[in-house]
């Protein structure tokens, strides 16, 4: 009788569970630097309520009155600008919550045709997301793939952007492998502001951190 080894094919699952854990850097993967420092907004600038909390995660509080989402002073921008780098959070949203990342913004005053925007949205149970679902690029490409947890839970985007590249890991999946070009947006730039979009709705974001890329 022939004896078949199965040390191949157990070396194959290991690494297929492992490719899917590492889509998402480690928690001392080097490189990476904390975007807020846990105890202020230094580095950052807004109009908007946004506060960061005893355990370092930044939260908006809207103002009553405070409503949509073209009030882009409101929105919480780094001073720095950054070109190549990978963007690491966890975000959480309520029921019907709605946010968004936004990189390299070249203009503040016009963030959504200056930079781009990884949508935030309270879509859980979509069976097909579009480009302005969670995960999806505004105006841009839809997820491969439905990721978004229920309100109240924590998720986490891991967003790559080199040269005109652009890769989003949304809580162990990629569902985003494109380019500025192939959405259409060959007009954005190569450096720009990273930006969190005030829709006068509660939103939490933590463990920010980025690794800028050479």
């Amino acid at each position: 009788m022939k004896l078949v080894s199965f040390l191949p094919l157990l070396c194959l699952a290991l690494s297929v569970t492992l490719s899917a854990e590492d889509l998402h850097p480690a928690a001392d993967a080097a490189g990476f630097v904390p975007l807020f420092n846990g105890k202020d907004l230094t580095g950052w600038k807004t109009t908007g309520n946004w506060v960061v909390d005893a355990d370092g995660s930044l939260t908006l509080h809207p103002r009553e009155g405070e409503k949509g989402w073209q009030r882009y002073d409101a929105y919480i921008a780094t001073e720095k600008q950054y070109g190549d780098f990978v963007l690491d959070l966890e975000f959480k949203i309520n029921p019907k919550g709605n946010s968004g990342v936004f990189m390299r913004v070249a203009d503040m005053k016009e963030p959504v045709k200056t930079g781009f925007e990884v949508q935030i949205l309270d879509t859980y149970g979509l069976e097909k997301p579009g480009h302005h679902d969670c995960g999806g690029i505004v105006h841009g490409i839809g997820p491969s793939k439905n990721m978004v947890k229920p309100a109240g839970e924590w998720n986490r985007y891991t967003i790559t952007v080199k040269g005109r590249s652009v890769k989003v890991v949304f809580n162990g999946e990629e569902v985003i492998n494109t380019t500025l070009e192939d959405m259409k947006m060959a007009d954005r730039p190569n450096a720009g502001q990273i930006a969190f979009q005030d829709e006068a709705l509660p939103v939490w974001y933590r463990n920010v951190r980025i690794k800028e890329l050479k």
